[in-house]
């Protein structure tokens, strides 16, 4: 795979280094020469030049790239080269690095951003994820915007211990990909029985978030107005002349 990567900064080198790893073929594009010799990579290619011109990414080829990572510190540069690289050379997939959460609504394919890699988000759903029991935690944002994948930490009183998975009814646009267990993941099918514990994770739409959120929290057939024990009369005006 061919990756064109905007930015040869820590974000930007760190990147290539682990797409180097797995055998990619790596061009990095940086104003500053100096970045060359204090990268330390081995193995990629490089371009000196302003990633926000045409002629810059004309001499890159972008047309023949797989992905663009725009990954340099300014947001206004990551937009632009993710917009030029969709609109003027047709790039299959761009990435964008979100550096002020405040911007993270530009980074969408209005402006050629097919993934918005926003760091502080990232950051905040990993904490979140480690400490957070019994609510929905989002890890990550899919298809510019439109999906995310997320996750449910069964607490211990949760009314989902003992059910199984089939029994559990997930709204709509949503799937079940994988539980965690003991440290070990396993592919969720109908018979897993839903233990104290569980790390449950989830794709969904992400309208469809609020309503995984009611499902998970409530009991099987348990709806509002279900709540009252058998026999007893939930009309507080029973009985009264």
């Amino acid at each position: 795979m061919r990756v064109v990567i905007a930015g040869a900064g820590s974000v930007g080198s760190s990147i290539a280094r682990e797409l180097l790893s797995n055998n990619h073929d790596i061009l990095l594009i940086d104003q500053k020469p100096e970045v060359i010799g204090r990268s330390g990579l081995k193995g990629a290619k490089w371009l000196i030049g302003d990633a926000c011109e045409i002629t810059t990414l004309k001499d890159a080829q972008l047309e023949e790239a797989d992905v663009v990572v725009s990954a340099t510190g300014d947001d206004k540069v990551n937009l632009v080269v993710s917009l030029l690289a969709k609109s003027e050379f047709g790039v299959g997939r761009t990435v964008g690095r979100v550096n002020n959460p405040k911007n993270d609504w530009m980074f969408d394919d209005s402006w050629g951003v097919d993934v918005a890699v926003n760091t502080p988000r990232l950051m905040t759903a990993l904490v979140e994820e480690a400490v957070e029991v019994g609510d929905l935690v989002r890890l990550l944002t899919l298809q510019t915007g439109v999906s995310s994948i997320v996750e449910f930490t069964v607490p211990q009183d949760s009314p989902l211990i003992g059910e199984q998975m089939g029994a559990i009814t997930l709204p709509e646009d949503c799937v079940a990909v994988a539980i965690l267990r003991d440290d070990a993941p396993l592919h969720p099918s109908a018979d897993d029985v839903v233990e104290d514990g569980d790390e449950l994770f989830f794709l969904a739409a992400i309208a469809a978030e609020d309503a995984l959120r009611t499902a998970l929290a409530a009991r099987r057939g348990t709806s509002a107005g279900e709540d009252a024990a058998p026999g007893e009369d939930t009309d507080p005006s029973a009985g009264r002349d």
